[in-house]
């Protein structure tokens, strides 16, 4: 943590369903000199997204969700009449959108509406990249449509959805999809590449695509319970995890870069719903990760599930030591780090533009 500049991390370690190392390091508030706790509030980010397929698995056991069926089947109207979607207005591939293609990320989207072709602009309109179904390109975009079809289609609301599927039922009291008062007495601070203070955004509204705050305990009880087959039934935990695309994007981001590789074709790397999935020397294994400015965070199970790791880190710098830190607490995790972009902190000639060009397959060594 001091080489890769990273002031607090929390790291828990699952084995066969039960939490075997829970601890937290460093500090959660360096101005104050605040410790890290096991209880400390931190940004999950996009590990939102793995919880979020988890609920979303639950409406399906029910009947109340199909994953093949088209998002126009559950709309009381066409998609492009809601004012948050006017943008798709004669376009009529938002109809071949499924929950399923939408939860592994082949919505034709990008990652979110302001992110286009000319880089970042603020009102960017919404708009397909590809066919919907052809590939993958991560899309918190079309995370964020499953919750919005789930919500004004089916009349659920996503917040409730996951205190009632995912918090209430794995003991997380100190997990939500929006900013609770209680939480500003043990609450990390994020802080970026140079060390400055970021702050914690308070956030109003749930997002399916990452607004949860969590604390490392919560995440901890979570994939402990996940891992136990808890909730669903085995054959939706399998549906859950199981490959439904290959990827062969050099990195996940830009998402909507056409440029292809085959590093990662020898662990069979593929999206699964809400999470990736790969297969290394020990087994199957599942990932997601989570990144915004001033948090990096990572879940990984290997050896079919049995034995996970999770790290919620307040740094830009955290993604830096994922590697390192993977692999000394589950042994070689095969975890394809440059597709991701957790660049270890001592190897920063990785980052160079030309470093795309390059070979990285994800088992072999530096």
């Amino acid at each position: 943590m001091q080489a890769a500049r990273v002031p607090g991390l929390a790291l828990a370690v699952i084995e066969d369903g039960r939490i075997v190392h829970l601890k937290a390091y460093g500090s959660r508030d360096l101005e104050q000199n605040l410790p890290l706790t096991t209880d400390t509030i931190m940004y999950g980010a996009s590990i939102t997204k793995g919880e979020f397929a988890y609920a979303v698995m639950s409406l399906v056991e029910s009947g109340k969700l199909d994953l093949d069926r088209s998002i126009a089947d559950y709309l009381p109207k066409p998609l492009p009449e809601y004012e948050k979607y006017a943008d798709l207005a004669g376009d009529e591939h938002w109809r071949k959108l499924t929950p399923r293609i939408l939860l592994s990320h082949r919505s034709g989207f990008p990652n979110f509406r302001y992110f286009t072709e000319k880089g970042y602009e603020a009102n960017g309109k919404l708009k397909f990249h590809f066919e919907p179904g052809s590939r993958y390109a991560y899309s918190g975009e079309g995370i964020n449509l499953l919750q919005f079809v789930i919500e004004n289609g089916l009349g659920i609301d996503v917040s409730e959805l996951m205190q009632k599927q995912v918090y209430d039922r794995f003991g997380m009291k100190r997990s939500s999809m929006v900013w609770r008062d209680d939480f500003a007495a043990n609450l990390a601070i994020g802080y970026d590449e140079q060390g400055k203070p970021l702050g914690h955004k308070k956030r109003g509204a749930a997002r399916a695509a990452g607004s949860m705050d969590t604390t490392i305990a919560d995440q901890a009880a979570f994939l402990a319970g996940l891992v136990r087959g808890e909730g669903l039934s085995a054959a939706s935990k399998t549906e859950l995890l199981r490959p439904q695309a290959a990827i062969r994007s050099v990195q996940q981001f830009p998402t909507l870069s056409e440029d292809v590789t085959d590093d990662n074709r020898g662990i069979e790397f593929s999206a699964a719903l809400g999470w990736l999935t790969y297969r290394t020397p020990q087994g199957q294994a599942w990932t997601k990760g989570g990144h915004d400015d001033g948090t990096n965070n990572l879940t990984l199970c290997v050896a079919d599930g049995r034995r996970c790791l999770v790290i919620l880190s307040n740094s830009s710098n955290g993604e830096g030591t994922f590697k390192y830190l993977a692999d000394a607490a589950l042994g070689p995790t095969c975890l394809p780090w440059f597709w991701v972009g957790y660049i270890p902190y001592d190897h920063p000639e990785w980052r160079a533009p030309e470093a795309r060009a390059q070979p990285h397959p994800p088992c072999s060594a530096f």
